[in-house]
């Protein structure tokens, strides 16, 4: 369902298909406007997502590509309406990057989520207290800490609520699990960590964790990651902290060949449930 997708998503499919459209009609961002009495500027951030779209804007753009079938012009308008909802992470735009909270608005309407992660426990993974703790690492005030760890706890959330979740599939280096994060605080959280992450591969079809182990020896060296993955046809996105990569950028296909170079380097994932649960009880 579209709705499903997020107001990201949803605008970004729409946007894809417009350009698709006016390029299948031969037709030029120029002449567009010119046809219209539009400046060439508000097309492109039309096509861009620099602007929302109007209902009156969009029919508009539908007759001049000379889109006459209903049902396709509804799918389009009801994208339309979707794009133009207040999304539940605009609550964080005064705390938190904008290119950050663009990448959660793509993750919000993902079909598969890939990560590849060599430092700490993937925020879609984390526990409360883990994310605390980690997240103080960094010089941040308190009020800033909490706003941080609420965005990630509710990330979890929102794709949980989803009526189709994403298929979440994370491959972690053997050092993700063995640093004793937290250790300072209370020795409890990093096992507790530990066991909500094999909990959540065990019990949820959806998810699956596997771990490259310090016996594999070097594999190719590349930062973490994370992929996700679309349906309706929109192409993939990289994020790559701190930049968001999309469109046709040949880091894309090159990072998801990666991911499957790592993937013949890691434990299975019965394997490697069991080597965190038996890094849990270490720790204990």
């Amino acid at each position: 369902m579209a709705s499903d997708q997020g107001p990201a998503v949803q605008s970004a499919i729409l946007r894809g298909e417009l350009v698709r459209v006016r390029k299948d009609r031969g037709l030029t961002q120029q002449q567009v406007a010119a046809a219209l009495e539009w400046s060439p500027s508000k097309l492109i951030r039309v096509e861009g997502g620099g602007s929302s779209i109007t209902k009156v804007d969009l029919d508009a753009l539908l007759s001049e590509y000379g889109v006459t079938s209903e049902s396709y012009r509804e799918r389009l308008q009801a994208l339309n309406r979707g794009a133009r909802e207040r999304a539940w992470w605009d609550r964080y735009k005064d705390d938190v990057s904008p290119t950050y909270l663009r990448y959660v608005g793509f993750e919000a309407g993902a079909a598969f989520i890939r990560q590849f992660q060599i430092g700490f426990i993937p925020g879609l993974l984390q526990t409360a207290e883990y994310a605390e703790v980690v997240t103080a690492i960094s010089p941040l005030d308190p009020d800033q800490i909490k706003v941080i760890v609420d965005l990630r706890l509710r990330r979890q959330a929102e794709l949980g609520q989803r009526s189709v979740p994403p298929r979440q599939y994370f491959v972690l280096d053997e050092a993700v699990i063995r640093r004793h994060i937290g250790i300072k605080k209370d020795r409890a959280i990093m096992p507790a960590q530990l066991r909500s992450v094999a909990d959540r591969a065990e019990q949820d079809d959806l998810v699956t964790v596997r771990i490259v182990p310090f016996r594999a020896g070097d594999y190719p060296g590349i930062d973490p990651f994370i992929l996700l993955e679309f349906e309706a046809g929109l192409s993939d996105v990289l994020y790559l902290d701190p930049d968001l990569v999309t469109d046709s950028d040949f880091r894309i296909p090159e990072r998801a060949e990666n991911f499957e170079k790592l993937l013949e380097e890691a434990l299975s994932a019965e394997e490697s449930i069991k080597l965190i649960r038996d890094t849990a009880e270490g720790m204990s």
